[in-house]
């Protein structure tokens, strides 16, 4: 499975919520998706990042999105939940 942070360059609540994917030490499984090369996420996402997917191999979505704010605890649930912490 692969964890999608949508993200954008400067964003400081994506760089923690990417600190937190480290705490948990699923940073190998994380590709980072800067929204801002895509006017479809932008629209989708430019007010909410940073957001966490959960895609299986063949790019199912597996999981409610996780939405800022979260912190630990919750990052630990929705990865437990999910069968990835």
């Amino acid at each position: 499975m692969l964890i999608t942070l949508y993200s954008t360059q400067g964003c400081h609540l994506c760089e923690q919520a990417y600190g937190l994917l480290v705490e948990m030490g699923v940073q190998h499984q994380v590709s980072i998706v800067d929204i801002a090369f895509d006017d479809a996420l932008f629209s989708r996402y430019g007010v909410s990042i940073p957001v966490l997917s959960i895609q299986n191999h063949d790019h199912t979505i597996s999981a409610p999105e996780l939405h800022w704010p979260f912190d630990r605890n919750r990052l630990a649930t929705w990865l437990t939940t999910y069968k990835l912490g």
